[in-house]
């Protein structure tokens, strides 16, 4: 992962010096940051727009997802949509895509083959599996919800399994870049890379704001479920005193399930959004120095955020499922 990202920089930038033994252009690193990091459409989608190309009147290059149209030879040509509905399909769309395909041809034929004996070890595989859902069953999601976590199982071992595989699916690179460096060609306009780019879903703040709204929505509907319309004047603790309970409602119902929800947004994209930014900018010394002396220290203190960023990707989906557990059995019963 390291050397392909320290060959995605080469692309990205001419390391060669020219005549004057001058770079020929300065290293951009905030742009090199953006480029690995922000999502951007790679698969036009619009219903009830108009294309406009390159040269048109109403061509505007400012416009976020400009796409190119190949022509006749290697000649290309840019465009836009104007008006209509966008649906573009984006990277991380296509990240979510395989992980949830990834999921479905995993795990299905596994609790297929558990259900049909449970009491049978089928492989290591499906060992694993049981151990890991027995853990999160009796260790995460029962003393959570006080015993009552069983219609919750479900979502929980799918949101867990979910947020795990997208942190990790991160940190494999594009196949596109695999080809590419074994090859020697350009990456970053092969339909491989633009279907395997190697981004982070859970780095985008509208995969975790999603997450995390399920998780509020969760909480709400789950004390309405459990305790009727009184988990309306409930939320309040037992033994507030009257004259706080106008103050201390408001806090209780609304403000603290949103920032409960704002915090698990929050803790997961900025967890796995710092380690691929300091990836980046320890390999992007080398460039911005030009020292082959800071060679081996860019590379050695990126191998360890590289190594200390798979134990993260385990440690935020725990964590996520944890703090969603524990926050939905909260709602379950007045305090």
């Amino acid at each position: 992962k390291i050397l392909l990202i320290l060959f995605s920089l080469c692309l990205s930038f001419p390391i060669f010096a020219n005549e004057n033994g001058h770079a020929s252009e300065a290293f951009d690193l905030p742009g090199i940051i953006d480029h690995h990091l922000y999502d951007h459409a790679e698969f036009p989608l619009n219903f009830g727009g108009v294309k406009v190309y390159e040269g048109d009147k109403d061509f505007d290059k400012a416009n976020p997802a400009i796409f190119e149209e190949h022509l006749e030879g290697n000649a290309t040509k840019k465009y836009h949509f104007v008006g209509g509905f966008d649906m573009h399909i984006t990277r991380r769309v296509t990240m979510m895509w395989i992980v949830t395909f990834f999921l479905l041809i995993t795990f299905i034929p596994a609790a297929r083959l558990i259900a049909s004996n449970p009491l049978k070890v089928h492989s290591r595989f499906t060992g694993a599996v049981e151990t890991v859902l027995e853990y999160l069953r009796k260790e995460v999601i029962d003393p959570n919800m006080h015993g009552h976590g069983h219609p919750y199982y479900h979502y929980l071992f799918s949101l867990f399994f979910f947020i795990l595989f997208c942190n990790l699916f991160g940190l494999i690179p594009s196949v596109g870049e695999i080809i590419a460096m074994v090859t020697g060609q350009d990456p970053h306009h092969s339909v491989l890379t633009k279907i395997w780019s190697g981004i982070t879903v859970t780095g985008d703040v509208s995969v975790t704001v999603t997450l995390a709204g399920a998780t509020l929505f969760l909480i709400y509907g789950t004390g309405f479920a459990y305790q009727g319309i009184s988990f309306i004047p409930n939320s309040v603790p037992n033994g507030v005193p009257w004259p706080l309970w106008p103050l201390l409602w408001p806090l209780e119902f609304i403000i603290s399930p949103i920032a409960k929800a704002f915090a698990l947004t929050v803790r997961l994209l900025a967890n796995m959004t710092a380690g691929h930014v300091v990836i980046l900018a320890l390999l992007g010394f080398i460039f911005e120095f030009r020292s082959y002396a800071i060679v081996p220290i860019s590379v050695g203190g990126a191998t360890a955020i590289y190594l200390l960023e798979i134990f993260v990707a385990f440690v935020q989906a725990f964590i996520f499922t944890l703090l969603t557990s524990l926050f939905v059995g909260s709602s379950m019963h007045r305090h």
